[in-house]
């Protein structure tokens, strides 16, 4: 199965979601994008770096891109942060499509990169993606 997470900038919370559902489901394919384009190219935000290291995630590697019509074919599933995001997201959708968009967790994720809160968030994510797992392993959707 194909997952992409999407945030608005991919510098905090898509690319921690990323990693977090990488080392709980990894038999998943996954990727991150955000809405809007400010910071493409860029890795992941430092604070959240630090925040998601100490917790066992790498996500040195990941660079940010944006999100393009073309990613409702190229994934399975695709997962918001946010209803904004989600929002955004189905805004773009093409005439037809019927790939699932999904909320990450019951609740938006709250983006670090305003509150400062990373350890707040990167516990919604773990929480959100701990479901997600058990989901997986008992043969049910992710979502």
């Amino acid at each position: 199965m194909r997952v992409l997470c999407v945030c608005l900038g991919n510098i905090c919370r898509s690319p921690t979601a990323e990693a977090v559902l990488r080392a709980m489901i990894p038999d998943l394919s996954l990727d991150s994008a955000g809405t809007g384009g400010w910071h493409v190219g860029e890795p992941p935000y430092a604070p959240m770096q630090a925040v998601a290291g100490a917790r066992g995630y790498d996500l040195s590697g990941l660079r940010a891109r944006q999100f393009t019509v073309s990613d409702f074919d190229d994934f399975d599933l695709i997962i918001a942060m946010d209803a904004q995001n989600l929002a955004d997201i189905e805004r773009q959708r093409p005439a037809g499509n019927v790939t699932p968009v999904r909320l990450m967790a019951e609740i938006d994720v709250p983006d670090p990169y305003y509150s400062g809160d990373f350890d707040g968030c990167l516990d919604i994510i773990e929480n959100a993606a701990r479901l997600m797992q058990r989901a997986h392993k008992s043969g049910s959707p992710v979502l």
